[in-house]
């Protein structure tokens, strides 16, 4: 009968070179380890990070600080020698040292930038002085690029001798003498070249760029469109100033997207993760859309005073007013949804607003049929069991039901397609026009229609 002997787990042997204090050991261990795991070692006890980054080598331990959560990251910095901080910032790329930069108070941040080389300082500021949400805060200068007049030759004893500290050779990117993108060209092209082939004679100008400027939002759609790993960076000149890889937009697109579902819930996005902002913070970000939704709710009230009497009158149309209200806004609340998760993706432009418009009547028509047929019979067969709730008269209590579901549902879907793509034309963010927004807004014009209906069908019979 075998058994099977049980091998002790990385944070096992971690926690037993540690009570050991054998430093050496300990470094050779987490050097050979994947940056993922070591990673988690310190998310699972941040009391271990400082001796985990102190332990690796540099290049090591600036790979696991970049994909650590923003809060271990503030910690480690802030239990770090000033030594090591400034080796650490030193050998971050940029624009991992820009992300994490811009997201510390500023007096920190002046006192980071003292410990960095003056080369590193420098492209810091610069990237620091772009806009917040431009690509310029996300480029690095971590790329290669040759002259134009260069032979094949030329290019790859270059890439010999500067490669080994790059990390993304599939793309050389081809420049003229004033630093202006002519080119980019993948690796395997000057491999496959005679060594004599000048570079000038492989530049056929095809090249997509972003520019320094641009949106990062813009700069994902970019991405997507081209299939590309990284894309380089000009400025108005065309002088080449970085390349933006796929990892930081994938990292940005991630982060537009937290902040999109936390707007289409109806609250301010979260700067910070959810267990470590302060409740008075987190309090504030969401009292000032409870506000607004309450006065929203507040004209629903206003509304339904207005038909005080004709309530009184027939009371039994209070039992449909939750029924048509929320089937109104369940309508508005899933076309809402749909058009931004298609204009964050770039399904929809502008432009289409009409063909977005023509489609929302269509399924608005069809939705608002289905349910208005169901909402009819409903009342017609209730009848049949129990004749007196409706009276006499169910068959046009029945009608206005379904009519106005009808109504509600189409008023639904225009205002919840057509509100976000307003609001991007406006120059806001169409997650604004969240879920609850919406419902507020249909609360009010689906009392308005169900009370319309109502006097169509039963005025002088009820009403």
């Amino acid at each position: 009968m075998s058994h099977e002997i049980r091998q002790p787990d990385l944070r096992e042997l971690f926690s037993e070179l540690v009570r050991e204090s054998d430093r050496a050991r300990l470094s050779d261990f987490l050097n050979d380890q994947n940056i993922s795991d070591v990673a988690e070692l310190i998310e699972d006890d941040e009391d271990n990070a400082v001796h985990v980054i102190c332990a690796l080598e540099i290049q090591r331990a600036a790979g696991t600080f970049k994909i650590l959560e923003l809060s271990t990251q503030k910690h480690i910095i802030q239990e770090l020698p000033p030594q090591k901080t400034a080796e650490l910032l030193n050998e971050l790329p940029s624009d991992d040292r820009t992300a994490f930069l811009e997201e510390l108070p500023n007096e920190v941040v002046r006192e980071l930038i003292r410990l960095l080389n003056p080369e590193e300082r420098k492209i810091t500021l610069a990237q620091l002085g772009y806009p917040e949400e431009s690509v310029g805060r996300l480029m690095t200068n971590d790329y290669l690029a040759v002259e134009e007049d260069w032979t094949v030759s030329e290019v790859l004893e270059h890439i010999r001798h500067y490669g080994k500290d790059i990390e993304n050779l599939d793309v050389i990117y081809i420049v003229n003498r004033q630093g202006q993108l002519v080119d980019d060209l993948r690796l395997r092209e000057f491999l496959l070249a005679p060594p004599d082939r000048m570079v000038q004679e492989m530049v056929d100008g095809r090249y997509v760029a972003l520019h320094v400027h641009d949106d990062q939002e813009s700069a994902n759609q970019i991405f997507k469109k081209e299939n590309r790993l990284a894309l380089p960076v000009i400025d108005d000149r065309k002088v080449m100033l970085g390349i933006v890889t796929i990892d930081d937009v994938l990292w940005v697109a991630n982060e537009e997207f937290s902040e999109d579902m936390q707007k289409m819930g109806g609250t301010e996005a979260l700067d910070e993760p959810y267990l470590e902002i302060p409740i008075f913070k987190l309090f504030k970000k969401r009292v000032v859309w409870l506000i607004v939704l309450l006065l929203g709710e507040m004209l629903t009230a206003t509304a339904l005073g207005y038909y005080e009497a004709e309530i009184q009158r027939a009371v039994i149309l209070t039992l449909f007013i939750p029924l048509i209200i929320s089937s109104g806004g369940n309508s508005g609340s899933q076309a809402s949804t749909l058009i931004i998760q298609a204009m964050a993706v770039g399904e929809i432009k502008m432009r289409d607003w009409w063909n977005v418009m023509r489609r929302e009547i269509i399924s608005g028509l069809l939705l608002g049929s289905v349910l208005g047929i169901i909402g009819f019979a409903r009342v017609v067969i209730w009848s049949q069991f129990f004749p007196d709730t409706y009276g006499p008269h169910y068959l046009f209590v029945g009608a206005a039901v379904g009519f106005s579901l009808v109504g509600v549902v189409l008023q639904g879907t225009l205002t919840g397609s057509m509100l976000p793509i307003i609001l991007k034309r406006m120059g806001a963010d169409p997650a604004v026009s969240s879920a609850p927004f919406v419902a507020t807004i249909v609360d009010v014009t689906g009392l308005i229609i169900y009370f319309s209906f109502a006097f169509l069908f039963l005025e002088g019979l009820m009403l």
